[in-house]
């Protein structure tokens, strides 16, 4: 991952000041047990992103099905495709669900009292780097989902040919394995731009929900404070001189972009506003200076899976640099 990042903040208004090291971080005693079990959740987090790599699709098999609609053989074939793929999408979507329990544990971690969000971040570093790495999976996932189109033309053909079969009266093998019921939360996941964005999105507005008796500021300061840490790392030639690969420099960008969507769908007035903790013009400019092809889809994930963006609140001058 590259020589990652022992960084001091710099100083910007009320932003907090420490180094957190991503890299290197190991958990201390009073750490271990949630280390232990987010840890579990995340060893599997890159053979996913394998399989959703090398996820090709059905499409000339459906193709052909669709073309030729009494040749039984080819309606076969094609089905005999799509049943192995929806097996995996099954896999990807049950993995969502996962990783939405290791946000909320890790929220409540680093939320809890009687220790502030920055002073949890610089006490339980192990804990911020695995916060770290889910954001950074999440982004990946997403960017690979989003161009894929095959997924959901997978899936769509999966769910007419077994409601055709159910109006038929027929019960097909795979409907154990995927039934009715989780075809449609499978369908509302991949139905979503960018689906793990979503799924933490809602896992942290539940984990707010739920903990009422836990200032939402808590929660807010602690996303708004990686989201500074990880600027200034970007931002700042000295600290950019200590990445040693590519993947490194993307690690920051993604984690970044992570937390300004969830702190916008947490906060009450979101990201973009004046009184945002998160210096949303810096975030972009940062942004805007890589490769445009590395930082596309991170772009358009601060486009369309923020929630305050388009507020009157929303400075006309982030908005077009948005654009």
């Amino acid at each position: 991952m590259g020589n990652l990042l022992k960084v001091l903040t710099r100083e910007i208004e009320n932003y907090p000041h420490f180094f957190l090291d991503f890299e290197n971080a190991q958990p201390t005693e009073g750490e271990r047990e949630i280390w232990n079990q987010i840890s579990a959740v995340l060893q599997d987090s890159e053979s996913i992103l394998s399989d959703l790599q090398a996820y090709k699709g059905a499409g000339p098999e459906i193709r052909d099905a669709i073309q030729n609609p009494n040749d039984i053989q080819l309606q076969e074939k094609a089905w005999n495709a799509v049943c192995p793929l929806v097996v995996r999408l099954k896999r990807f979507y049950e993995f969502s669900i996962r990783l939405e329990k290791a946000l909320q544990s890790l929220l409540e971690s680093l939320t809890c009292p009687p220790y502030t969000p920055t002073q949890h971040l610089e006490r339980e570093q192990a804990l911020a780097k695995e916060f770290a790495e889910i954001l950074h999976f999440t982004l990946r996932f997403d960017e690979l989902k989003m161009r894929n189109p095959a997924i959901q033309n997978d899936f769509s053909y999966y769910r007419r040919t077994i409601s055709r079969n159910r109006i038929n009266n027929m019960h097909l093998d795979i409907e154990n394995e995927v039934n009715n019921e989780m075809a449609n939360r499978m369908s509302l996941f991949y139905a979503e731009a960018t689906p793990m964005l979503k799924t933490l999105s809602n896992a942290t507005m539940h984990f707010v929900s739920e903990n009422k008796t836990l200032p939402i500021e808590n929660t807010t300061d602690c996303l708004s404070t990686m989201t500074s840490v990880c600027k200034v790392m970007l931002e700042t030639p000295e600290y950019r001189s200590r990445f040693t690969s590519e993947e490194t420099l993307m690690f920051c960008m993604r984690v970044m972009v992570g937390v300004i969507i969830l702190y916008d769908h947490v906060h009450p007035v979101g990201a973009f506003c004046k009184t945002s903790k998160i210096d949303m013009k810096g975030c972009i400019k940062v942004l805007k200076e890589q490769a445009p092809d590395s930082v596309e889809g991170l772009l358009n994930a601060l486009r369309f899976t923020t929630k305050h963006l388009n507020d009157e609140s929303t400075s006309k001058q982030i908005r077009a640099m948005l654009q």
